[in-house]
């Protein structure tokens, strides 16, 4: 088509199956390709893959799944120059090597280069750990370097990103709120459903509510209930607690059972780095959220308005119970948390920030 520009997004995971990935990129496709841009997403492990590299042991497998993402790699470096801009998300391959992003510099395509966590730390899966030496975290900033343009997830990444390269934006982490829609007709409940998303990688974040969760549940007893999506295979019995798998099909209806929301984070330098995604989800489906006050959370979040700041554990236990005692304090607060993502952290607010940096990037490449 005539006058089509060419994005090649270079990621890990197959469509649909990272959250960085949906909430960073993705979602943003179709809206680009009706504003003539060509897109094609490469990814870099395939279902099967995912299934080796995140079991136990299979130490030979996993490392025939690096060689094999190595080949699929070598086969966009052929194709590289035929695209107007390449878009990696994170890396471009999984272990310490900038091989392929230095190759695809040479290709004469513009780099742009996303990343919504705090990567120049070192952070790997507990089953992964002793491969943790052929990751080189500190390649980040060499990616940053490189690129003709960075996108990062929030402010303090924001900030170590332009220690490396001076064209730095900042486009938040964003919810589709034509899709996260809240309940038109919330049902009558006689209990309160106190919950939590995430994935295996992240259960450890929800350990820390466990010990508020157990103060709440001698207060309230059958009163409030609790719900874990992203894990099916975490289970705590005492707390009536079978954690359910994550289900692209069914993801916003296993949300909107949920009437207080949770995101407990350590405060450490990688909390730092994330991008509130479990409260955006939330508050863009009217779910008060009560989260700790680490990071951009504390952006996202004025404490009392559209949701609540819990740090010592006395804080969750006194929050949470606002909540569950005030059914009109849960609709003020979750209405005004919808309203938040709706102007500042949806796709419809941020998607023509992308295609304008896209095209002024381009439109400089000329001159």
């Amino acid at each position: 088509m005539a006058g089509m520009k060419k994005i090649l997004f270079i990621a890990s995971h197959r469509l649909n199956r990272s959250p960085s990935q949906r909430f960073r990129f993705e979602q943003y496709i179709p809206y680009f390709i009706q504003n003539s841009f060509g897109c094609k997403l490469s990814p870099l492990v395939t279902e099967a893959d995912d299934k080796v590299m995140y079991a136990e042991e299979k130490y030979f497998q996993k490392f025939l799944v690096i060689i094999k993402s190595f080949f699929r790699r070598l086969r966009n470096l052929r194709l590289a120059s035929s695209y107007d801009i390449i878009f990696i998300q994170r890396e471009a391959y999984l272990i310490g090597t900038t091989l392929f992003e230095r190759s695809f510099k040479r290709s004469g395509a513009k780099i742009v280069f996303d990343f919504d966590d705090a990567i120049w730390l070192m952070n790997v899966s507990d089953v992964n750990k002793r491969f943790s030496w052929i990751k080189r975290p500190s390649k980040t900033a060499e990616i940053i370097a490189m690129s003709d343009m960075v996108i990062a997830g929030n402010s303090y990444l924001a900030e170590y990103a332009r220690t490396y390269n001076p064209n730095v934006q900042i486009i938040p982490t964003t919810v589709d709120t034509d899709k996260f829609l809240p309940l038109k007709n919330s049902p009558v409940k006689d209990k309160v459903c106190i919950g939590w998303t995430g994935s295996h990688t992240t259960i450890k974040h929800f350990a820390l509510a466990i010990p508020f969760l157990k103060e709440l549940k001698k207060k309230y007893g059958d009163r409030i209930y609790f719900k874990v999506i992203g894990d099916s295979t975490y289970s705590l019995p005492e707390l009536g607690i079978q954690g359910i798998k994550w289900n692209q099909d069914t993801e916003v209806l296993d949300l909107q059972e949920i009437d207080i929301g949770l995101m407990p984070l350590p405060d450490d330098v990688w909390s730092k780095g994330k991008c509130g995604l479990k409260s955006l989800e939330y508050m863009s489906l009217c779910i008060p959220p009560v989260i700790s006050p680490v990071g951009v959370n504390s952006e996202i979040v004025q404490d009392g308005v559209n949701g609540l700041l819990a740090k010592t554990n006395q804080e969750w236990v006194d929050k949470i119970s606002q909540l569950i005692e005030s059914p009109e304090l849960r609709r003020k607060i979750g209405l005004k948390g919808r309203e938040t993502v709706v102007e500042k952290y949806s796709v419809n607010s941020q998607k023509d920030v992308y295609l304008n940096l896209f095209n002024k990037l381009l439109s400089e490449s000329k001159k």
